[in-house]
């Protein structure tokens, strides 16, 4: 199987998680350095909806993963 790359995504993992009624759920997680907080001034949409893009092509290819979650590098997060 293959992993998911892309320009824009710094790693990705298919994590597995249990769904509402208790039945298996598979996602890709993807962790970036872009910033996805759509009120930042350094939210890019364009850059943005081509990883989800990718990933969700990707998702379609492989079958590997239902859905796909967009994350920042924990050090990138502020409090």
């Amino acid at each position: 199987m293959a992993e998911f790359t892309h320009p824009l995504a710094r790693e990705a993992k298919v994590w597995p998680l249990a769904g509402l009624q208790g039945a298996p759920h598979d996602i890709l997680v993807v962790i970036t350095t872009l910033d996805l907080e759509r009120t930042s001034k350094r939210f890019k949409a364009d850059k943005v909806q081509k990883l989800t893009a990718a990933a969700r092509a990707w998702i379609d290819e492989t079958k590997v993963a239902s859905d796909v979650l967009l994350i920042n590098r924990p050090r990138d997060w502020s409090y």
